[in-house]
């Protein structure tokens, strides 16, 4: 990109609002049932206007049936496994802004807002946050134990 549209780019960035940027919230799944109803009230509280996706991979539970209760907009990638899903969550959504969580409740919805400004005032591609480990029901067997097995080997 040249020096000029890049000027562009970041002049158009800056001047969108949270009010009219198109947002996004996607949430690629595979049996999250015990936690995504909680996962998209708590994006829906914090983002009121955002259109709000659940790419289902396969489930075995009621994940689909609990995040459309909720008010998710719910699709599905039959093909397994989570990079299928992401490639089709990017394919299928046009937004000025995505916002991607698992479904599992570990990540603050609340912190999106702060995200978003950061994206819109620095005009950077991509804010990554982190998890929060509150929801110890959303965790499968051995999850905390592996993330925490595997943060020990690349420390």
């Amino acid at each position: 990109m040249d020096m000029h549209a890049q000027q562009q780019a970041y002049t158009s960035m800056t001047e969108l609002s949270p009010q009219t940027l198109r947002i996004a919230v996607l949430l690629p799944c595979y049996n999250e049932e015990a936690a995504i109803a909680q996962t998209v009230k708590g994006f829906r509280e914090a983002l009121p206007t955002a259109d709000i996706y659940l790419y289902d991979n396969n489930s075995r539970d009621a994940s689909r049936e609990r995040a459309a209760a909720a008010g998710a907009i719910v699709r599905t990638e039959t093909r397994q496994g989570k990079g299928n899903v992401v490639r089709r969550m990017f394919a299928d959504i046009e937004a000025d802004i995505y916002i991607m969580a698992d479904g599992d409740a570990t990540y603050d919805p609340g912190s999106a807002q702060a995200m978003i400004a950061m994206a819109t005032e620095q005009c950077v591609d991509m804010v990554v946050g982190c998890r929060k480990s509150e929801a110890a029901a959303a965790y499968r067997a051995g999850h905390r134990f592996g993330n925490a097995l595997f943060t020990s080997f690349l420390a």
